[in-house]
């Protein structure tokens, strides 16, 4: 066999990498694949070891599994693995705890503090689950479904046919 001048011998093919999901950066027409749209899109993830500060917004979901002190804006999910701890603040729709959360906590579905989970701050849940050998510690308030769901105008016409 003879190969030109610089040119490189073909690589031998595996059969196992025709089946491998496109790689990150893939070209703009390639579809995505079934797994990451049924996980929401947009996710960020804090791993082991990692410390993060400052104020992340606009991700779908946080996963924490190192330690993060943020301010969390127009996220839906979080969720604190048992090696995570979160210190600061958030509004979401749901949060699943397994490690350790210390600061303002609000979410408007469910909150879910499993076993390993330890929960610190003022807390307030549209509704709550709680595993045994979870903690919670703190102001603990109930979220008013109906009062989140009415129109800002709407509470301020219930105020004046009180007075």
């Amino acid at each position: 066999m003879m190969f030109k001048q610089n040119a490189r011998p073909p690589l031998p093919r595996n059969a196992a990498e025709d089946n491998l999901p496109p790689l990150m950066g893939a070209p703009s027409g390639a579809a995505p694949s079934p797994t990451a749209a049924a996980e929401g899109g947009k996710r960020l993830i804090v791993g082991q070891g990692i410390r993060l500060k400052g104020e992340i917004s606009a991700c779908d979901r946080l996963i924490v599994e190192g330690h993060v002190e943020v301010t969390l804006n127009d996220t839906r999910t979080v969720e604190i693995k048992p090696s995570g701890r979160f210190i600061g603040s958030c509004e979401v729709e749901q949060a699943e705890i397994s490690g350790s959360y210390e600061g303002d906590l609000t979410v408007r579905g469910r909150l879910s503090v499993h076993a390993s989970g330890r929960v610190t701050g003022n807390i307030h849940y549209g509704e709550i689950e709680l595993e045994r050998g979870g903690r919670i510690a703190g102001e603990l308030k109930v979220r008013d479904r109906s009062a989140a769901a009415a129109k800002p105008g709407d509470a301020a016409q219930r105020a004046s046919k009180v007075a």
